[in-house]
């Protein structure tokens, strides 16, 4: 059974930066994507940045495009998202998620790390 694991949230202020990271552990073969996603309180789940398996395409949502990079070292299991330039709205819970059985299908994700950016 694959796990995620996120670390790496913290209290930063506005301007700042973070750098999450998202090691995978567990028997995993193969897989199709990786991402990000975030929740603030009392809104829903949203979608932050991917990256496939393999070659460098990655994709991001309006909202943190520009700011944030996501990034992965197969070799090490793990996958980041180097948050720059975050403001007050940034603050959530962020997941890591994997695509690991059918493409575009969000199917294991981590327990999430809490991101608070205040002004």
């Amino acid at each position: 059974q694959v796990q995620l694991v996120e670390s790496g949230g913290g209290l930063v202020q506005a301007g700042g930066s973070l750098r999450l990271s998202c090691v995978r552990s567990g028997l995993t073969f193969s897989y199709y994507a990786m991402g990000w996603f975030r929740q603030a309180d009392g809104k829903e789940r949203e979608f932050v940045a991917g990256i496939l398996s393999a070659g460098s395409n990655t994709w991001y949502s309006n909202a943190v495009e520009g700011r944030f990079t996501v990034s992965r070292d197969n070799a090490k299991n793990a996958m980041y998202l180097q948050m720059n330039s975050l403001k007050p709205e940034d603050t959530a819970v962020y997941y890591c998620a994997m695509q690991s059985r059918v493409p575009r299908n969000w199917d294991t994700w981590g327990q999430g790390t809490q991101v608070t950016v205040s002004l």
